[in-house]
């Protein structure tokens, strides 16, 4: 077994650390194109396994941690259960998914396609971790956390170190917010050296009212991206981080997350699912004005959505 933590581990999110997750994972990860849109740099990991930039920390946490024949559970809005599924399916690990009722039909489905149980209850992501953990605390299993644990914010710091390699001239990256596990990874790897900029709806703004209060706080949850952008509040590994090198926070509406995600399939045929169009929102609605000659990376972060072709 691959051991993440004979880098360094103290719980420190680094370069190194990244680069020995990226290491472990890439045989069983994609490495995403990046598309020019507008001017933009977009990183599509919506054409990631599973559908999103998660399998990328689902991964690293199967290989680099001791599994118990329980297998593993994780509580999800949808995609980091499907991305603990497919990799728990990948490696012949069994897996249960908590997803609360605003989970999307599509997301249940990926799930339960990968061959996990799933179970579905409460009204907020806050409520399916709850559950989880009496789960984990009946049967033993190992608990994937969806962002604020060492090994899955490593492993979603891989699409910074990958982005650096295809882009490396970017001033400035926009990375859509949740719990903040993709934006602390991300961020831990530039260290200031790009831009980060935090984007999120403004019904669910976690990590601007964190960085307001000094520490995270609980926060609303109402928008069309709730099924991925609005747990109840940001991580405490990732919040140092994002004190540290996130440079701002954006706020986009829901009207603009949808006009976003058409503007994505018009212009570029690319499937966004809305969160994961929320960060291309920021620039699309205006929300975010690059300056003259700035070169901007958008990384669209998922697409796991309902298409209908008729």
């Amino acid at each position: 077994m691959f051991n993440v933590n004979m880098v360094t581990r103290n719980d420190a999110v680094s370069r190194e650390a990244i680069a020995a997750a990226e290491r472990a994972i890439r045989p069983y990860i994609r490495r995403t194109p990046v598309v020019e849109v507008d001017g933009l740099a977009l990183k599509l990991e919506s054409l990631q396994h599973s559908g999103s930039f998660k399998t990328r920390g689902a991964f690293t946490n199967l290989l680099t941690r001791e599994v118990p024949t329980a297998g593993v559970v994780a509580a999800s809005g949808g995609n980091h259960g499907a991305a603990v599924a497919y990799a728990a399916m990948t490696l012949g690990v069994p897996a249960v998914i908590f997803v609360p009722t605003v989970s999307s039909p599509a997301k249940i489905a990926r799930i339960e396609s990968y061959g996990a149980r799933i179970v579905v209850g409460g009204d907020r992501y806050s409520d399916a971790y709850d559950a989880s953990l009496d789960y984990i605390a009946a049967t033993g299993a190992l608990a994937v956390q969806a962002f604020d644990s060492f090994e899955t914010m490593c492993g979603q710091g891989t699409v910074g170190m990958e982005l650096e390699e295809q882009q490396p001239e970017l001033d400035t990256l926009l990375v859509a917010v949740g719990g903040g596990g993709l934006i602390g990874g991300i961020a831990a790897w530039y260290e200031n050296r790009v831009k980060v900029v935090a984007v999120e709806p403004d019904g669910a703004p976690t990590l601007r009212d964190a960085l307001a209060a000094g520490r995270p706080v609980d926060a609303p949850a109402g928008s069309v991206a709730s099924d991925s952008l609005a747990p109840r509040r940001v991580g405490e590994l990732m919040f140092p981080i994002a004190q540290r090198f996130v440079a701002d926070v954006v706020l986009v509406s829901d009207d603009d997350i949808v006009a976003a995600r058409a503007a994505l399939w018009d212009r570029a045929r690319v499937v966004a699912e809305l969160g994961g169009a929320a960060a291309f929102a920021a620039v699309h609605a205006g929300r975010y004005r690059p300056e003259p000659g700035e070169r901007v990376g958008v990384v669209v972060c998922g697409a796991n959505t309902v298409i209908s072709w008729t």
